[in-house]
């Protein structure tokens, strides 16, 4: 496993799976600060039977940072690793946008980037992201959740749109359904204030204890999508002199097995507002 992190700002808030009102810590303890409206936190689970159970997550707060969907198809059908999306479009952080179709580029649900589309088809999954807002009254960026919220009205409020599987729902409840297969996962999550959550883990859960632990944490958690699993799963950043890069396995390996980063079709990104393009 490829890993980089600055030691410095490198965070272990050790915390129970079970219930997280019993944990008392403070939101330094709980984050380090890489940059104004921009958190990385590294939560460890008591249960330490997994092999790598540390759960990265990058906190963003939308005022500060603005939320790119990068497509092959609306770049010369190039695929590339979350690290080179980042370092081609001077992305600060990148996750996969999505689980993709036998193409190789096409994502599973709908997706589109402004003028761009591509998949026109809204499935029956029940998230989608949205972001990139045409009226400055609505938020910069949220998970809308299809069972909640109206998605025909909230569609021609956003230019940009992310359909995925929901884990958990606008009432803060598991909706994933309880299985055995485990796997590595990024997962794309907003708090209760707003802010945003690329999320990694490189040890393997079941979607629905990988909910449920999501929701033991005391990260506010308002809602959160599927992203990506396995293999394909990465999670890369670097800024302010912090480098990391997380990449999922196959169940079973270790993490000094795990293969390098593979690439992919579709990442979300975040850039700093006013930043030099």
């Amino acid at each position: 496993m490829k890993r980089i992190l600055t030691p410095l700002i490198m965070l272990t808030a050790v915390l129970s799976v079970a219930l997280s009102p019993h944990i008392s810590l403070s939101k330094e303890e709980l984050w380090k600060k890489v940059d104004e409206g921009l958190h990385i936190g590294e939560f460890v689970p008591l249960d330490k039977s997994r092999i790598d159970s540390k759960i990265t997550i990058v906190k963003i707060n939308p005022r500060f940072y603005s939320f790119k969907l990068l497509c092959a198809s609306e770049h010369g059908k190039i695929r590339m690793t979350t690290k080179k999306w980042c370092q081609n479009y001077n992305l600060i952080s990148a996750v996969n946008a999505g689980m993709y179709q036998e193409d190789g580029i096409k994502n599973v649900g709908y997706m589109k980037n402004f003028s761009h589309i591509n998949n026109p088809r809204l499935n029956n999954y029940k998230a989608v992201l949205a972001f990139n807002p045409i009226e400055p009254t609505i938020p910069e960026i949220q998970i809308i959740d299809l069972k909640c919220q109206d998605f025909d009205r909230l569609r021609y409020k956003y230019q940009t749109f992310v359909q995925n599987i929901r884990m958990i729902s606008c009432q803060q409840q598991n909706v994933w359904s309880k299985q055995d297969k485990i796997w590595s996962m990024a997962v794309f999550g907003m708090d209760k204030s707003g802010n945003a959550f690329f999320i990694f883990t490189e040890s393997q859960y079941s979607g629905y204890d990988f909910a449920n632990l999501l929701l033991s944490l005391p990260i506010s958690i308002h809602n959160a999508m599927y992203l990506e699993g396995g293999q394909e799963a990465s999670l890369y950043f670097s800024g302010n002199g912090v480098e990391f890069e997380r990449i999922g396995g196959p169940a079973g390996f270790g993490s000094e097995n795990i293969p390098g980063a593979r690439s992919i079709p579709n990442a979300i990104g975040i850039a700093k507002k006013g930043a030099a393009k």
